[in-house]
């Protein structure tokens, strides 16, 4: 089926923050955008608002009429959804052309120049810089983000450029579907072992996305990553990291609340770069963004632009308060070594503050893999409060609970188990000067009424 001839597109799973931002685009082109989800999100219910037929009951009855004729219409299901889905099964068994959303982003990077950023970690933040640097530069691009970018509301750009801007999913080997024209690398560190199975089938799958890069284009990777690249001819190399690499950042000062550096680069250093969201992390997420859209033509008045008005993602280390008495921020950070980096940079920011973090661990196997990695990443806090396990897509596994966690923290760390329920009570009788909230899970929801909890004290 081509793309430009389909008349209607239906989601198995609309709700996610990727498949969200594939329905926009087809909203945009003025289709008939239909879909289930689960439950309903802020995110649907604003879909709906722009056009998108949602129903959250697993129900062939409820799929809009227009998304029933299987040589106009295109299903688009997520990984996420079980193969015995009602919906999913009835789109099968009636010969509709079926992808996941990674096949229609890969044929997106075919038609567009893509600009893909691949990785364990950094992914979303790096992508959506890269998209803002761009989309306010004179080059312009489209973005399929898989996070809400503060500055635009939304995950999704749309616009006549020829550039593309991916985040590039290593779940379920999405990525292996895209075509890029130049792609960032930023970590490697073995994640998703419920697909993979060993961390070599893990390095193995970003071997084989590099290979996918197209000749002309480039690669930016991260120095020292364990993955072994394998580019094609044609394909230009560079790598960079804090200090050292083709990009690499010099003169870092952190003051007043403000983080500014010199962006040292083999095409045309940039001096005084101001971080527009100041957390010492951003710096490493910045440098491989600017080299990205300055490869592809980006001016150093737009690099220095772009980073100094780049208002960040939701959930992605987001201050909901800040002031002197009490600092309440949200962080997405799921794997232990998005763990350590938060952890890290919120202690360079509030050296001498009690800081307490709420995390909610997400997947069992995940627990089960990386419990000690994660415990070693939380000790860097002086207090960790820990709910039962975010289970999303899995069966529990006997003996994996936070408690794997908690009984590795490092002594000296305050500590205690409680359920997500029990947060709003534990915020309300306790006192804090710094509180994050962690985890890719549901804890998020709650976030809102911690703040107003917080503001009313």
């Amino acid at each position: 089926m081509n793309i430009n001839d389909i008349k209607s597109v239906y989601f198995v799973g609309a709700g996610g923050i990727g498949m969200s931002a594939i329905a926009r685009y087809f909203l945009n082109k003025g289709l008939v955008v239909g879909g289930y989800d689960k439950t309903p999100s802020d995110l649907t219910r604003q879909l709906e608002k722009e056009g998108m037929l949602i129903h959250y009951e697993e129900d062939v009855n409820q799929i809009p009429q227009a998304c029933k004729n299987k040589q106009e219409c295109l299903v688009i299901y997520t990984p996420a959804i079980p193969a015995e889905h009602q919906e999913l099964c009835y789109f099968q068994q009636n010969g509709f052309e079926i992808q996941k959303r990674a096949q229609v982003l890969g044929t997106l990077t075919k038609t567009h120049k893509g600009l893909c950023v691949a990785g364990t970690h950094g992914k979303t933040t790096t992508s959506t810089m890269c998209a803002h640097i761009m989309h306010q530069s004179h080059l312009d691009c489209n973005a399929f983000l898989g996070g809400i970018s503060k500055n635009y509301g939304t995950n999704y750009i749309l616009s006549d450029s020829d550039y593309v801007v991916i985040e590039a999913d290593e779940f379920d080997r999405s990525f292996h579907w895209l075509r890029p024209w130049m792609s960032v690398i930023t970590s490697t560190d073995p994640d998703h072992l419920d697909i993979y199975g060993t961390k070599e089938a893990y390095l193995e799958s970003f071997r084989h996305y590099s290979e996918l890069i197209q000749p002309g284009g480039a690669l930016i990777i991260h120095r020292g990553l364990e993955m072994k690249e394998n580019i094609q001819s044609g394909v230009r190399h560079y790598d960079y990291s804090l200090n050292e690499g083709d990009f690499h950042a010099e003169n870092i000062r952190i003051e007043n609340g403000e983080i500014t550096f010199d962006f040292i680069s083999p095409i045309e250093s940039v001096k005084d770069v101001n971080l527009g969201q100041p957390i010492p992390i951003n710096i490493e997420n910045g440098i491989a963004a600017m080299a990205m859209a300055q490869l592809n033509g980006c001016t150093a008045e737009e690099l220095k632009r772009g980073m100094q008005t780049y208002g960040g993602v939701d959930r992605r280390f987001d201050f909901k308060i800040k002031t002197d008495k009490l600092v309440f921020l949200s962080d997405y950070a799921h794997h232990p070594k998005e763990i350590y980096q938060s952890a890290r940079s919120i202690r360079e920011l509030y050296k001498d503050k009690h800081i307490t973090a709420i995390f909610q661990p997400h997947l069992y196997t995940r627990t089960r893999d990386f419990y000690k990695d994660f415990a070693d990443a939380l000790s860097q806090l002086d207090e960790v409060i820990l709910t039962e396990i975010y289970p999303a897509r899995e069966l529990p596994i006997e003996g994996v609970t936070s408690k794997l966690i908690y009984d590795n923290l490092k002594p000296g760390v305050k500590k205690e188990m409680i359920q997500k329920d029990d947060v709003l009570n534990f915020v309300k009788n306790h006192s804090f000067e710094v509180l994050i909230v962690l985890g890719a899970g549901d804890l998020d929801n709650q976030v809102p009424e911690i703040a107003k909890l917080l503001n009313n004290k």
